[in-house]
């Protein structure tokens, strides 16, 4: 039993590890900059793309991609999600999820300005697989823990995707700085870079979970699905019992949208508004990948002498502290300014999601834990598209990002109230009742 539990639970690090390959080397540092530059070599001098009839300011092109690629999440999870609890695999959907994405990523290889579109598209297909493949991979959660153990699984698991990630990027960012003497030129390195990240994905995916073999359940029974739109309508009517439950997921829902936004736009942010350069870029990501690893297990240890609520809402104070300071603080052209700001992200940034996971472990019943993580996933795409658009839309209108910010810090402001009001020992009692 010992030994079967540490071999999930590795399996399970290891999806962290692999697919923080898609969040850290394609989302936050190369695919940005890189589709933007090729947007606006499209545009030309006007600055703008026509889309099937529709102008798009050239910046606006991939925060739309972002927002569009959210919103298809939100549709299809349900879906994914009650697929999964009928054919009760959730190891194989997984898998299969991730191979879609990871395969999506390597077709980044073949796109330059000529085609700009189909990156976007390719962009879209990747990351609605990477969400659907978190839907099952946070609802494994409750296969290889028992709910004491969660905070610090969920925190490791977080860690090793930082080091995972963290590694790979720091491969392609010695890989990118020495490009000329390899005879390459930017464009095609950056490709390269993106597309060892599907394969990293892939391969660091497929492997651990070869070795464990079929998933089993060792904390609790399998849960029978309903229907896709009909099990979320269910799960919807069933959280009306769980009234503390649902106060969470509605200030989740909030604040994750904010921390979700910084990870996708920072990059953009820092090339458009701030003019840093892309190996500027690549070593503030860096340096945020190894701090948040600490960062994770730092919160853990927080929550351990508080507690998880508390946790959360410490990083939430500090989230709006950072937003605000980008707002008004922030100078351009300033490296070490951003960095400075880059690490003091980094230390919530591990704890604020990890804990938020395994604190929403806690307080929903025994035997919905897919239902209920599909909802969870859902809460998190449902309105992450949100920050993307309010950027594309601020640079659209305004030729700049900063205002954007404004929208960001009333995400954690809201979403840190909501969480204040939630009463923990009251969401636990109900689910037992």
């Amino acid at each position: 039993m010992f030994f079967m539990k540490v071999q999930k639970r590795i399996a399970w690090y290891m999806y962290d590890w692999s697919s923080s390959a898609f969040s850290t080397t394609v989302v936050t540092v190369f695919l940005g900059p890189y589709l933007t530059n090729l947007a606006e070599s499209q545009a030309g001098v006007s600055g703008v793309l026509e889309i099937a009839g529709i102008d798009i300011a050239a910046g606006s092109f991939f925060p739309y991609c972002v927002s569009i690629s959210v919103l298809l999440q939100a549709i299809l999870l349900p879906i994914i999600a009650s697929f999964a609890d009928k054919k009760d695999n959730k190891q194989g959907l997984l898998l299969l999820c991730a191979s879609i994405g990871s395969v999506a990523t390597m077709g980044f290889y073949g796109i330059d300005s000529s085609v700009v579109i189909l990156g976007g598209l390719l962009f879209i297909l990747a990351n609605t697989a990477y969400g659907a493949s978190i839907v099952f991979y946070n609802a494994m959660l409750l296969d290889i823990a028992e709910q004491h153990e969660r905070d610090e699984v969920s925190s490791k698991g977080f860690a090793f995707g930082y080091l995972g990630g963290g590694l790979l990027l720091l491969l392609n960012i010695l890989f990118f700085l020495q490009k000329d003497s390899f005879g390459i030129d930017t464009g095609h390195a950056v490709r390269i870079c993106l597309t060892s990240a599907g394969v990293w994905w892939l391969i660091f995916t497929v492997l651990p979970f070869v070795f464990v073999g079929r998933e089993s359940s060792l904390y609790h029974e399998k849960e029978k699905g309903l229907n896709s739109w009909k099990q979320l309508i269910h799960t919807c009517k069933q959280l009306k019992k769980y009234p503390q439950t649902l106060l969470f997921l509605l200030a989740f829902t909030l604040y994750n949208d904010g921390i979700q936004t910084v990870i996708t736009m920072s990059a953009q942010f820092g090339q458009e508004e701030l003019g840093l350069s892309l190996a500027e870029l690549q070593g503030a990501i860096l340096l945020v990948q190894f701090i948040a690893l600490f960062g994770a297990l730092f919160f853990n240890k927080i929550a351990q002498k508080t507690s998880t609520k508390t946790s959360i809402l410490i990083s939430l104070c500090i989230w709006g502290c950072v937003i605000l300071y980008g707002y008004a603080f922030l100078p351009k052209h300033s490296a070490m300014h951003f960095y400075a700001l880059s690490s003091v992200i980094a230390i919530v940034l591990g704890g604020s999601q990890a804990l938020s996971r395994s604190y929403f472990s806690s307080i929903i019943p025994k035997g919905k834990e897919t239902e209920y993580f599909s909802f969870y996933e859902l809460t998190d795409r449902g309105t992450s598209w949100l920050g993307p658009l309010a950027f594309g839309l601020a640079f659209q209108y305004s030729g700049s990002y900063r205002i954007a910010l404004l929208i960001l810090l009333v995400f954690f402001i809201s979403g840190a109230l909501l969480l204040l009001s939630v009463h923990t020992q009251k969401a636990q009692q109900a689910i037992l009742d």
